[in-house]
């Protein structure tokens, strides 16, 4: 008779499942060791057991350069492989992409007005929506822009404002000092003309002496200038001018 075939499955006796994994472990090792051989290939098998224990085969005299070959054979793979990919993705991006301009350049024509015919009633009624939330929103927009610029020019103005209320009060003070100025020059203009005005003798009979002594009348003692003066001036008998 010959074996049945076994399951495929977790042995759950523990010693069972020791001695199998002993069993096939050893198997599977004879059987590397003769692909290697038979077959000129290089085979590298590494095997953890429930344990952590480790087991190996390697054809080659290392491991490691073993390893080395495999993940420079496999990376070159997935490099090979990306581009692939990266390329069909960027396809299927592309076709999303155009389905949705087509979209859109449909929905714009429908809103001009446009290619309405294949549109059934209910479309009709949601592009009508479409189109009143669209001048909504436009007018909205369309006052909030105006407020600003309102706003911007009654601020505008008020620095005009308050600049040109700045300005006149430089202006006049600037205006009130000019004023005085001129003032206290036409001040001092007027003083100097008044002291450069020749003296004006005095019209009549009596003049002032041009002694400093005053002379009195019976006075016998005469000044020297009167004295000396010539003319009219000289004393009659030691008792003053001759017109007295």
């Amino acid at each position: 008779m010959g074996r049945g075939r076994v399951e495929l499955k977790r042995i759950e006796n523990k010693i069972n499942r020791q001695v199998t994994f002993a069993k096939r472990r050893n198997g599977l090792l004879k059987k590397a060791y003769e692909l290697s051989v038979l077959c000129d290939a290089e085979v590298g098998l590494i095997i953890f057991s429930s344990r952590g224990r480790l087991f190996e085969f390697c054809s080659n005299p290392s491991m490691f350069k073993t390893l080395e070959r495999y993940q420079k054979c496999s990376y070159s793979a997935s490099e090979a492989a990306a581009p692939l990919k990266d390329t069909e993705k960027n396809y299927q991006e592309y076709l999303k992409l155009k389905s949705r301009v087509e979209h859109l350049q449909r929905s714009q024509r429908n809103l001009l007005g446009e290619d309405l015919e294949p549109l059934n009633m209910t479309e009709l009624v949601n592009l009508e929506n479409q189109v009143e939330v669209s001048l909504t929103r436009i007018r909205s927009s369309k006052t909030q822009i105006m407020l600003d610029q309102i706003f911007d020019l009654k601020r505008k103005v008020q620095n005009q404002q308050d600049t040109n209320r700045v300005l006149k009060k430089k202006l006049h003070q600037v205006g009130s000092e000019d004023l005085l100025q001129l003032s206290w020059q036409h001040g001092q203009a007027s003083g100097s003309n008044t002291q450069n005005e020749p003296k004006q003798k005095p019209n009549g009979f009596f003049q002032t002496s041009a002694c400093d002594t005053p002379m009195e009348i019976g006075y016998e003692q005469v000044c020297a200038d009167q004295m000396t003066s010539g003319g009219n001036t000289n004393p009659i008998n030691g008792y003053g001018p001759g017109w007295m």
